[in-house]
């Protein structure tokens, strides 16, 4: 599935985490603030946009925790399209790179 444009921050980010491992949203808008070290935060109503969008996309899937306490939580995990996309998407940022230590 080709995704034709650059990925905003807060998709490429919530993709990045959730290549990781399944994960909820505020752990998602955690684990972002953390690897960009406070340079990207995502706040809920963006969070909660994006992964509607990306579920309609097919990027990514709801699926429920099945964790002792708190098995009605919604986890977010990565589809095999979200992975492809993810992994375009850094090749293009890579390439940026490349062509920028070329300059």
């Amino acid at each position: 599935m080709k995704k034709n444009e650059p990925l905003s921050e807060s998709y490429y980010y919530i993709l990045l985490c959730l290549s990781k491992g399944a994960n909820h949203g505020y752990g998602i808008m955690q684990m972002t603030e953390k690897l960009s070290k406070g340079d990207v935060t995502i706040g809920s109503g963006t969070m909660y946009g994006a992964t509607g969008n990306m579920m309609k996309k097919g990027w990514i899937r709801e699926i429920m925790s099945d964790e002792p306490g708190v098995e009605r939580r919604r986890l977010y995990q990565l589809t095999e399209s979200g992975r492809e996309v993810l992994h375009e998407e850094i090749a293009r940022l890579r390439r940026l790179l490349e062509n920028a230590e070329e300059v």
